[in-house]
C-alpha cells in the first residue's frame, strides 16, 4: 500500500468501524445524565486552552478560531435539537436517542473536516503555519459544537423534567 493511499485508508476505515456501530445505536434510548452533560465539553475547553496557550494563534487566526466557534456553536445547537429526549412519567428518568439524521450530520462534518484538512495540507508552507491555523480553526469549531450541543440537550431535558415532575403533583 502506497503511503497515500494508507493515508486515507487507515482513517476511513476508523470511521467505518464507528460509523457501524453508531448505526446500530441508532434509535435506541439511552439514559441521559444531565450531571454529566458538562464533562465532555469542560474536557475538551481545557485541552483546546492548553493547546493554544502551549501555541497560540497568530494573527486573522484569531478571528477565523471566533468565528468557527461561532459555526460550531450553531451547528451543535442544531444537531442537539435532532437529538430525541424524553421522560418517562412515572420515575422522571430522561432517555435520549439519536435520529438518523444527527448522525448524517457528524457524517457530513467529518467529510467536511478531511476535506478541510486535506486543503490545509496543500496550503501549508513552510513551516507547516497553514496547517496548524487550520488545526487551531477545527478545534474552536469542535469547542463549539460540542458545548452547545449539551447545553441545547440540558436546557430541554431540564425543561422537560420540570413540566413532567409539575403535571404529577
Amino acid at each position: 500500500m502506497t503511503p497515500n493511499v494508507a493515508q486515507y485508508a487507515i482513517p476511513g476505515t476508523i470511521i467505518l468501524v464507528v460509523l457501524f456501530f453508531r448505526l446500530r445505536s441508532v434509535g435506541r434510548a439511552r439514559k441521559l445524565r444531565l450531571e454529566r452533560l458538562w464533562i465532555l465539553p469542560v474536557l475538551y475547553a481545557a485541552i483546546v486552552a492548553l493547546v493554544f496557550r502551549s501555541a497560540p494563534p497568530h494573527g486573522l487566526t484569531w478571528l477565523w478560531c471566533l468565528l468557527a466557534l461561532g459555526v460550531g456553536a450553531g451547528l451543535g445547537w442544531w444537531r442537539g435539537k435532532l437529538m430525541h429526549v424524553a421522560v418517562d412519567p412515572d420515575t422522571h428518568e430522561l432517555s435520549q436517542t439519536v435520529s438518523p439524521a444527527a448522525l448524517l450530520f457528524i457524517v457530513a462534518l467529518i467529510a467536511i473536516r478531511s476535506g478541510s484538512r486535506a486543503l490545509a495540507v496543500q496550503m501549508a508552507g513552510p513551516g507547516h503555519g497553514g496547517l496548524m491555523a487550520a488545526t487551531d480553526i477545527l478545534m474552536a469549531f469542535a469547542l463549539g459544537f460540542i458545548a452547545f450541543q449539551r447545553i441545547e440537550i440540558f436546557i430541554r431535558a431540564r425543561r422537560m423534567l420540570a413540566e413532567a415532575r409539575a403535571l404529577r403533583r
